[in-house]
């Protein structure tokens, strides 16, 4: 076979490669059918494998040889016996197909470690070549081997994160020269942002990118990137083949602040923070420290815990039903539409002012002003025309500018506490936190404005100066002596406030921690999924970050 590579199967190790001229052919070496020069085909090979029928759960003779013969006719680029060893031929014919036709693999040696239960752990070690240019590209990944439901047999269960561990369903591998050129963001004082400095950036210049890369007047190269499942979605570059010459994106992001950012949330799992400039709506730092590399920050849409109060506080103080000074019932319990809501530990006020039910988060001081507020839409309008939640949002890059739906009954008490139906993420908060801090809502960016001529979302109606004051001073006393006394103490000066959350997860064993704050003219929230109480997690990222 004329240009044809060797490869061999030594224990547990697995080695393919790509050869030929013109087509390449993957074979292997170690087999016993012929290929014409006394050596047999790893395809033949592959497809020799035989797997019987059975019943109850893998054994690990059946594990080890289906795993093997996987390996060996997914290196051999024999795309139809890969696919007939899974329990999704479709779409593991195609995937496999790909990666030598899309993703240009030329040379592949994978090893097998040992298996953990009926799972086999694989590395990768692969060079791709493209336009006569060669780069190598390692990873790890593994899979499982399952009974077939209907056939029986022992069989690969496929996942697009076989191929390679950052694919998701629906995803490509593809290499190439891409649409859009690369670009060189830079923050607020021009200093470079790259994702090896600020990894959980990664996701945010890939938007970038996408966005502003044919306008920054940047040319394209060659790479290996992830094509996403979702056509609005960006690419996410893996390998760079061929430098291109990128473009400058001058964003608002703050280095410093990002430093302090992605050192924050690297100390809790799922966990994302935002930090915006209250007096601008500049977005400072967006970092996510999260298994799926997903954008949680500006892309997520969870319930809020008590955070949402804020809105909520407004939306009474407007109405003129409370005051930060004027008491507020506080029973430990209150019953609403066949439901009953109750205070975290079992808290109870007695002749205590709204601010000082506020600042310890007391549920039922909320629900109790259902009635009297008597309109169910009170405050998904209060959300949305104030504090601009829901709007169209344009900051830069994709994002998600959260949601208060209508509700009635039980579901819309749930919304006065942050429960429900509601979805935010931490963008979503801490611009409701900068709204309130300074009573005007700018719309966050990441990007100005005056670089491409979008319009900006603005608030339908503003908020009354004493109504903004009083959330001021409100979230200043729960800083100081409420709930988010514990984290905010590290936070230095007076002119700080907070707001603690913990917002049930259905399912889930712990509630998802949520924490925002202001100190100066910088404000933050956090989100740390099932972190527990609001203080506890989500409190230690968003003091980290205001202390930078």
């Amino acid at each position: 076979m004329n240009g044809a590579t060797k490869g061999a199967i030594v224990g547990g190790t697995l080695l393919a490669m790509l050869g030929g001229a013109g087509y390449g052919v993957y074979t292997l070496v170690g087999d016993s059918g012929d290929q014409g020069d006394g050596k047999k085909s790893s395809a033949v090979g592959a497809a020799a494998h035989t797997p019987e029928k059975g019943s109850g759960p893998v054994s690990e003779k059946e594990i080890a040889e289906t795993a093997k013969a996987f390996l060996a006719a997914w290196a051999a680029g024999d795309a139809p016996a890969a696919a007939a060893l899974t329990n999704n031929a479709q779409d593991a014919r195609s995937a496999v197909a790909d990666y030598k036709a899309k993703a240009y693999v030329a040379k592949a040696a994978i090893t097998a470690g040992t298996p953990a239960g009926t799972t086999v752990p694989f590395t990768v070690a692969a060079e791709i070549t493209y336009e006569g240019v060669t780069k190598p590209l390692a990873y790890e990944s593994k899979l499982t081997v399952v009974r077939g439901i209907t056939s029986g047999l022992p069989l690969v269960d496929w996942q697009p994160e076989i191929i390679h561990p950052q694919l998701q369903r629906g995803d490509k591998l593809r290499a190439g020269t891409p649409a859009s050129p690369p670009v060189k963001a830079v923050d607020r004082n021009g200093k470079e942002l790259t994702a090896e400095q600020y990894p959980s950036l990664r996701p945010v210049l890939d938007a970038l990118r996408k966005t502003y890369g044919e306008k920054a007047g940047g040319a394209a190269g060659a790479e290996v990137w992830i094509e996403p499942a979702a056509q609005d979605a960006p690419k996410r570059s893996l390998l760079t083949l061929v430098e291109g010459k990128p473009g400058q994106i001058e964003t608002v992001l703050d280095a410093d602040v990002q430093a302090a950012a992605e050192k924050a949330v690297g100390r809790f799992a799922e966990a994302s923070v935002v930090a915006v400039k209250p007096s601008t709506g500049d977005i400072l730092a967006i970092a996510n420290h999260r298994r799926d590399g997903y954008n949680a920050a500006v892309l997520g849409g969870r319930a809020p815990g008590s955070t949402m109060k804020i809105a909520t506080a407004a939306m009474l103080l407007d109405r003129g039903l409370v005051a930060a000074d004027k008491v507020a019932e506080c029973p430990a319990t209150v019953p609403w539409d066949g439901r009953t809501f109750k205070n975290l530990n079992g808290l109870k006020l007695d002749n205590e002012p709204f601010a000082t039910s506020f600042a310890q988060s007391c549920n039922t001081a909320f629900i109790k002003q259902i009635k009297l507020v008597g309109d169910n839409a009170a405050l998904p309008k209060e959300a949305r025309e104030v504090f601009g939640i829901g709007e169209q949002w344009k900051i830069g890059i994709p994002s998600f500018p959260g949601e208060v739906p209508d509700a009635s009954g039980a579901a819309a008490a749930a919304e006065y506490i942050g429960q429900g139906q509601i979805r935010m993420n931490p963008l979503n908060i801490a611009s409701i936190t900068a709204t309130a801090r300074t009573g005007v809502f700018r719309q966050p960016v990441l990007v100005k404005a005056s670089l491409d001529g979008r319009d900006l979302v603005r608030a339908k109606r503003p908020m009354k100066p004493g109504v903004a004051a009083q959330l001021v001073r409100m979230m200043k006393l729960t800083a100081t002596s409420g709930t988010g006394r514990g984290a905010m103490a590290a936070v230095g000066g007076s002119d700080k406030g907070a707001k603690t959350g913990s917002a049930e997860v259905d399912g889930a064993g712990s509630p998802d921690s949520w924490f925002t704050g202001f100190s100066g003219d910088v404000a933050a929230a956090a989100m740390v999924e099932a972190g527990g109480h609001g203080a506890d997690a989500a409190g230690p990222i968003v003091a980290q970050v205001l202390n930078s």
